[in-house]
């Protein structure tokens, strides 16, 4: 069969078209009962049940996976970035208290692969569904001279809802005396990953399939680790120590125990937790309270770099920081720990100018 005009261009319409046909098996377990219609028309349509919120709030983000996708790349490895970046965005809206509804992703690639697409389709759906949350639609560009071949790139846009008075607003609740707590990452996560290859690949000169012992595995299985969600934990944390605030017998509402989150992306600890801050706040931050990654202690090292860069890099190993009542840090801990995460007491927050201070 003759080949198209288009297609010898570079643009395989009748392959793009037999990949998407595949679509309905692959999400799903990426629905919700909200998801109205079929993937594959001009929008995808989502019926938002407002029964269950006084004032709901839509919160959306938007992000990409960086240059771990080189790694993914070298490894020829496509099932975990579709995951990195769900649970990235997952996140970002998590850490206001927001309950994740849906997801739209952009593929964007020289040629379509159809195993690269099923792979990245399928790691996806798979964090959607692990958040509960319906991969509604996207976009596949099959762009021939722009990408490199056998790249692409990946980034979506996600949507949530919260409750407006359940908002998670640092600035108007934060204040000196705070506990501040660290939730374990799995590794570098999304973040970094520049400086990371750099360092491993074109000064040290490993390859993805080096084993490294002081890693206890290869350059490519420890940059492709998953990047973590916290979002379930978060929901069960709020509800649990944040629940619906009621009024009191003054006439005010309880704030709960859970002041602000903050998830340690790129700009590490320097950058990100500022965002949650009040004006007149620091947050100071114990070296030594928790167990640093072995990756960062070896890209520290090796890369001979300053350890005020590695915290505004990389996340050192604490992917979440939670700003809690000091009184409720204890029992904070427990619960997080007993729902499979390890955490730590890193902190405390004290009078200051909006600032991240390592000591």
């Amino acid at each position: 069969m003759k080949r198209s005009a288009y297609a010898q261009a570079g643009v395989d319409i009748a392959l793009g078209n037999r990949l998407k046909a595949n679509l309905p098996r692959l999400l799903a377990r990426a629905r919700r009962p909200e998801v109205l219609g079929k993937v594959g028309g001009f929008g995808g349509l989502f019926a938002l049940s407002t029964h269950r919120y006084r004032q709901p709030v839509l919160v959306s983000s938007v992000d990409g996976v960086g240059t771990k996708l080189k790694v993914a790349f070298a490894m020829g490895r496509h099932d975990t970035v579709g995951q990195d970046l769900v649970n990235h965005c997952v996140n970002d809206i998590a850490v206001l208290g927001a309950e994740p509804l849906f997801f739209l992703d952009y593929i964007g690639t020289s040629q379509l692969e159809p195993r690269i697409f099923e792979a990245l389709v399928r790691g996806l759906a798979t964090a959607c569904a692990a958040n509960r949350c319906a991969l509604i639609g996207g976009e596949t560009a099959q762009m021939p001279g722009f990408y490199a071949p056998g790249e692409y790139d990946l980034c979506g846009a996600i949507v949530g809802v919260v409750d407006k008075s359940e908002i998670l607003d640092g600035p108007r609740r934060v204040r000196p005396g705070d506990a501040v707590l660290g939730i374990a990452s799995s590794g570098l996560h999304t973040n970094g990953y520049s400086l990371a290859r750099r360092i491993l690949f074109e000064q040290l000169k490993l390859r993805p399939d080096s084993y490294v012992p002081e890693l206890g595995t290869t350059v490519g299985e420890e940059l492709l680790k998953i990047h973590l969600s916290y979002g379930p934990l978060l929901r069960k944390l709020l509800r649990k120590f944040n629940p619906p605030r009621v009024a009191s017998n003054r006439g005010r509402t309880t704030a709960g125990a859970v002041h602000a989150l903050a998830h340690i992306t790129g700009g590490g600890f320097t950058d990100n937790i500022p965002r949650v801050l009040p004006a007149r706040c620091d947050v100071v931050i114990r070296k030594g309270s928790w167990d640093v990654l072995p990756i960062f202690q070896f890209l520290a090292e090796r890369g001979r770099i300053p350890e005020t860069e590695m915290y505004q890099v990389f996340n050192m190993g604490i992917g979440l920081v939670a700003l809690v009542a000091a009184d409720q840090a204890d029992a904070l801990l427990r619960f997080i720990r007993q729902h499979g995460h390890a955490a730590w007491l890193i902190g405390e927050v004290v009078r200051g100018s909006k600032r991240t201070r390592i000591e």
